[in-house]
C-alpha cells in the first residue's frame, strides 16, 4: 500500500493546469482516473476498452468524460506495483511535469521492489500490427523484456534501439527519467493543431537538424528508453503485461494500443 499523494502542474497538449491526487483503491478496483471538476465526478477507467484518441499521446473516455496524456502516470503506478488507484483530477489532462515519469515515481512510497518478477500470465503465440514501415509486436519469451527502435530524419536519432530486462534493471532507473522529445521544425506545425501548448524546454527534449536544443541528455539514448516508458504506459491499460519479448520500431501511442488490443482478444480466446 501506498500512500497518497498531489501533484500539480501544465498538461502537454492543453497547456492546462491541473492537479492530480493518487490515491490507494480497494483491491481489484484497478486504476482509474475520476473528473473532480465535472459534475457527478465521472469515472474513467484505466482499461483498454476505454480508448479515445491516440495523437501524440493517449487519451481515455467514458462517455462525456476524457482525460488526455495518461501514460508516464499510468506506467510507474504499474512499475512501482500499484494495482488499484484512484487517480482524482480537476482537469482533462494530465501535468507534464518535467516531461518524464522521475516525479510521479519519486512519489509513490512503499514501491514493490520489482513487480515484473511477479508475472504469472505469459504470451504463447506472436501478434504484429503494422503502419508502413512502423511495427510492434510481442514474442513468447521466458523472460519479460521490452526492445524499441527510432529513425527519424536528425542526426542524434537515427537508427537508435534500446532493449530493456526488467527482472535485471529497475524501472525507475533505467526508463522513468527519460524525458519527451520533440522537433524544432514541427512546433510551430503542432501548435496550429492545438497540441503542444504547454511543451517548453524545461519539459522536453527538442532537436533539429544540428542536434539537441536543451541539453544534457539524462541518457546518451534517452529518447528512445522514453518510448520505451510510453509503451509501458499504455501496454499498462490490460491490468497486468504478460510475460513476452515486446519489440516496436517507430512505432506511436496508436500502434502500442492495437498491439494491447490484440493481445487482450488472444487472451479472450485462450
Amino acid at each position: 500500500m501506498f500512500s497518497s499523494f498531489k501533484l500539480s502542474g501544465i498538461g502537454l497538449h492543453s497547456g492546462a493546469k491541473t492537479t492530480v491526487k493518487v490515491s490507494p483503491a480497494e483491491k481489484g478496483k484497478g486504476r482509474y482516473f475520476v473528473r473532480v471538476d465535472l459534475p457527478d465526478k465521472p469515472i474513467i477507467p484505466a482499461s483498454i476498452d476505454c480508448i479515445a484518441t491516440t495523437t501524440l499521446s493517449t487519451e481515455l473516455s467514458n462517455g462525456e468524460a476524457k482525460i488526455r496524456t495518461v501514460e508516464h502516470l499510468l506506467a510507474s503506478l504499474f512499475a512501482c506495483g500499484v494495482e488499484d488507484a484512484e487517480i482524482a483530477i480537476d482537469g482533462y489532462e494530465v501535468p507534464l511535469l518535467d516531461g518524464s515519469a522521475q516525479i510521479w515515481v519519486n512519489h509513490i512510497d512503499n514501491k514493490s521492489e520489482n513487480p515484473f518478477r511477479d508475472i504469472t500470465e505469459t504470451i504463447t503465440e506472436e501478434i504484429w500490427v503494422r503502419k508502413g514501415d512502423a511495427f510492434c509486436a510481442v514474442l513468447p519469451s521466458p523472460e519479460i523484456k521490452f526492445s524499441y527502435g527510432v529513425d527519424y530524419p536528425y542526426p542524434v536519432l537515427q537508427n537508435q534501439w534500446y532493449s530493456w530486462y526488467p527482472e535485471r534493471e529497475h524501472f525507475v532507473t533505467a526508463i522513468a527519467p527519460a524525458r519527451t522529445f520533440g522537433f524544432a521544425d514541427q512546433i510551430k506545425q503542432l501548435q496550429t493543431a492545438g497540441l503542444i501548448k504547454g511543451g517548453t524546454l524545461e519539459n522536453a527534449l527538442v532537436c533539429d537538424d544540428k542536434g539537441w536544443l536543451n541539453p544534457p541528455l539524462r541518457f546518451e539514448n534517452e529518447a528512445v528508453r522514453h518510448k520505451l516508458l510510453d509503451l509501458i504506459g499504455d501496454l499498462s491499460l490490460l491490468g497486468k503485461i504478460p510475460r513476452a519479448h515486446y519489440l516496436a520500431y517507430k512505432a506511436s501511442h496508436q500502434l502500442h494500443t492495437e498491439l494491447a488490443k490484440k493481445i487482450k482478444l488472444s487472451q479472450i480466446r485462450i
